[in-house]
């Protein structure tokens, strides 16, 4: 899976654990889309850095809750590379509150992202991808912290629809797994959180310290490469042994 021909395509990638992820897999050989759902800016920076490394990007602007926009990303993937062997489904957000005080509007963008966007990339994933391939998800291993709720809701629906996509790809060869980071050092985890709160999340895992971007990356590196075919199905959690 690192032959110079193979494509991958991470949504989320601009910025954050999903950028590391685009740019780690550039450096092992793939064809890179660059997805982001806004501003193109800090995307064109990652696609630029791989291609200072000699790498290969393109920039695809989608916002992954939208049906039409994930098929014409998917189109537009083909079209300048022919076809595509990894997908990468990191694009989600985060918004915390407690469930009593969860308005409806931030529950139904969290359900649009998170679960519909990841449904809209891996349906189309699942009739895309080349044989072969791979189907990478994101889940969370912070499941039971206070203000977490509807993002941990979330995301347990993505590990369930993990497991059933990894069965449905009999006879393809396509593997589909979840990765599950525990707390890691991006913009989007340390928002609105108090120095008090971050110390001590900090040392939730016995490794006592954050993860960060480049650890997430390496286990999805190993999935999308060669020594990680065997692994079908499964939940990766990437959180340095938090319980």
């Amino acid at each position: 899976m690192s032959d110079s021909r193979k494509v991958a395509l991470v949504t989320g990638s601009s910025r954050g654990i999903g950028s590391e992820i685009a740019l780690r897999l550039a450096r092992d050989g793939f064809k890179e889309i660059v997805n982001c759902s806004g501003n193109t800016e800090p995307a064109d920076q990652v696609a630029k850095q791989i291609g200072a490394a000699g790498g290969d990007a393109l920039v695809i602007k989608a916002d992954v809750s939208n049906t039409p926009a994930v098929i014409a990303m998917f189109d537009e993937a083909e079209r300048a590379f022919g076809g595509i062997d990894v997908v990468v489904n990191c694009a989600g957000i985060l918004k915390l509150a407690p469930l009593a005080e969860f308005d409806d509007r931030t529950f139904d963008q969290t359900i649009a992202v998170n679960l519909k966007g990841t449904f809209n990339v891996s349906r189309e994933a699942a009739r895309r991808v080349r044989e072969g391939g791979r189907i990478i998800n994101f889940s969370s291993s912070v499941v039971r912290l206070p203000t977490y709720g509807v993002y941990i809701a979330s995301k347990a629906a993505v590990e369930g629809m993990t497991q059933v996509l990894a069965q449905e790809m009999r006879g393809r060869n396509i593997s589909v797994n979840a990765v599950a980071p525990g707390p890691v050092a991006t913009e989007l985890f340390f928002e609105r959180k108090s120095d008090e709160l971050i110390a001590n999340m900090a040392k939730m895992n016995p490794l006592e310290r954050f993860g960060q971007p480049q650890d997430i990356a390496g286990i999805v590196a190993f999935l999308a490469g060669p020594d990680g075919g065997w692994i079908n199905g499964q939940i990766i959690r990437g959180n340095g042994g938090m319980c």
